[in-house]
């Protein structure tokens, strides 16, 4: 995979003087099944989340409260996506590593994804996950 192969996907919106309402489903506004999904919260200052890439899991990432930032990297090249929109999912497909940085002040983050909890998917390791995409550290 490559680093573009990553993108924002706008997720449908309902607008309505009471509130906005923005949703998903399986297969057609996100390009995979969804097999689990969790949430990261109450982010320490200066922390980092994340730190690694799947050989096989499929995600797409949301803010759903308050914003922070997603590096991307492909062996190759290097991206930082900020999130601070519920309406909108960064989509990070397997292969690419990642790691989730600069979190607001009660921000939430939603991952959805293609795959159950396997560790053997994880690749932990970014030295050799440059050099197995032939990339350099």
């Amino acid at each position: 995979m490559r680093i573009n192969d990553a993108h924002i996907i706008n997720l449908p919106k309902i607008l309505d003087n009471r509130g906005n309402l923005s949703y998903f489903e399986s297969e057609k506004d996100i390009p995979f099944e969804i097999k689990r999904v969790y949430w990261i919260y109450d982010v320490p200052g200066g922390e980092q989340r994340g730190g690694h890439s799947y050989k096989k899991n499929k995600e797409m990432i949301i803010a759903l409260s308050g914003s922070f930032d997603v590096v991307i990297n492909d062996g190759f090249e290097e991206k930082k996506i900020t999130l601070n929109r519920s309406y909108s999912g960064l989509y990070v497909p397997n292969g690419i590593w990642r790691h989730m940085e600069n979190f607001s002040t009660n921000s939430l983050a939603l991952i959805v994804a293609s795959e159950n909890y396997e560790a053997a998917d994880y690749e932990r390791d970014s030295a050799h996950f440059v050099l197995s995409k032939g990339g350099r550290k």
